[in-house]
């Protein structure tokens, strides 16, 4: 049989490769299938927090004290290497690539500009469910930022997304059966809510777009 011919390269097939390999490990993580790399994300995210949350360490004064220490074990380990007939700490000149860097910039913005997206379309009021959810969900989130601080907001959040998903896992039947009654429960208030109260709420009528 003649070869057959392979067209494309090995380079167009590493990035779908590597955007697959990136998911099991995010959801090995998440899920606590490698407990000791779980539990040490857990545990640095502990430490951060009681250090800027409890211990009252500020951002600058952290760093400035990493730096210092960063330094003096490079300067204790370039000066005494020939002492101990080792080789001198080899840093790379370019740490943070500038590649990586735009990356990080650019999915920023993507994610930003998204989220402004949907804001709007959301404030715009064309799903009055919807817009009211947004706006209980926000209040909600006005009161629990005022009851605690913005470092322990973030740490609780990492908190629900670092533990939920693993217990979701364990507990599937049961946390289906509970959201699966309060989805219904909140269905009947909605509509309850829609017929006393939204539907009384004079509307204008939507105007449909001309085609040219």
């Amino acid at each position: 049989m003649p070869p057959q011919l392979r067209y494309g390269s090995d380079s167009d097939e590493q990035p779908a490769h590597s955007a697959t390999a990136k998911k099991p490990f995010v959801a090995d993580v998440l899920l606590w299938r490698n407990k000791n790399l779980s539990a040490g994300i857990l545990a640095a995210a502990t430490v951060a927090w009681f250090l800027f949350e409890v211990a009252e360490y500020h951002v600058l004064t952290l760093l400035c004290h990493l730096s210092v220490a960063a330094m003096l074990v490079v300067f204790i380990w370039s000066n005494g290497a020939h002492l101990f007939e080792r080789a001198p700490p080899k840093i790379p000149e370019v740490i943070v690539s500038e590649h990586a860097f735009k990356e990080v910039a650019f999915a920023f913005h993507a994610k930003l500009n998204r989220f402004l997206s949907i804001l709007y379309e959301i404030a715009c009021g064309k799903d009055l469910k919807l817009f009211l959810l947004a706006i209980v969900s926000l209040w909600f989130l006005s009161i629990l930022g005022s009851s605690c601080s913005f470092i322990t907001l973030l740490y609780l959040g990492f908190l629900c997304i670092h533990t939920l998903p693993a217990l979701y896992e364990r507990y599937e039947a049961e946390v289906d059966h509970l959201l699966l009654k309060g989805s219904h429960d909140l269905k009947k208030f909605y509509k309850r809510f829609d017929s006393s109260v939204l539907n009384k709420i004079p509307r204008q009528p939507i105007k449909e777009k001309k085609h040219t």
